[in-house]
């Protein structure tokens, strides 16, 4: 009988656009599906494809303007450079928001914690970053650490590549926990 994977039933949205960082798109995604959750990767466009920071493709799998949080029981948030460009889409910072509000895990890592800076939602957690938007952070009322990965309420977060293995780590626990 084939075991039941610990994600089994839970959906994850993650986003992309040009110049995301690849590995931190990738490496989540790839994790969130081994444990069985799905992964639903939207984009500006549905069907186009985005050049990840060190060339590798990524398509979306739907448009971001179709998204609807209430579907998701997560959000993750990629770094690179597309969180500054996707940071003014209103329906990126309504979906984060959402997400948030509703007590769900917002996990974001590098500089995909502009997203979440823009959407409003880090008054007062304790987060890390990239060390280039500590002050962006801070300023949104955040409270900073430096550290692979930081875990307020529902809230993940890592500094960089590095940190996947812990990111990826304390969001399936998180997802795992809240699933039992």
């Amino acid at each position: 009988m084939p075991q039941k994977l610990p994600l089994s039933g839970i959906r994850v949205l993650t986003f992309v656009g040009d110049i995301y960082e690849d590995l931190e798109l990738l490496y989540p995604r790839l994790r969130l599906i081994e444990a069985g959750a799905e992964v639903v990767v939207a984009g500006e466009k549905a069907g186009a494809t985005y050049a990840g920071k060190h060339g590798y493709p990524c398509a979306a799998d739907v448009a971001i303007a179709d998204m609807k949080s209430d579907d998701f029981q997560a959000v993750v948030v990629p770094g690179g450079f597309m969180p500054d460009k996707l940071r003014r889409d209103p329906k990126v910072l309504s979906l984060v928001r959402e997400i948030a509000d509703a007590g769900k895990p917002v996990a974001a890592i590098c500089h995909g914690g502009w997203i979440p800076i823009s959407a409003g939602v880090y008054k007062g957690v304790r987060v890390t970053g990239s060390p280039g938007i500590k002050d962006d952070l801070v300023n949104a009322g955040a409270v900073w650490e430096d550290a692979p990965v930081v875990v307020d309420r529902h809230f993940i977060c890592s500094r960089k590549p590095d940190d996947l293995p812990d990111f990826c780590r304390a969001l399936i626990e998180m997802l795992a926990g809240s699933h039992a």
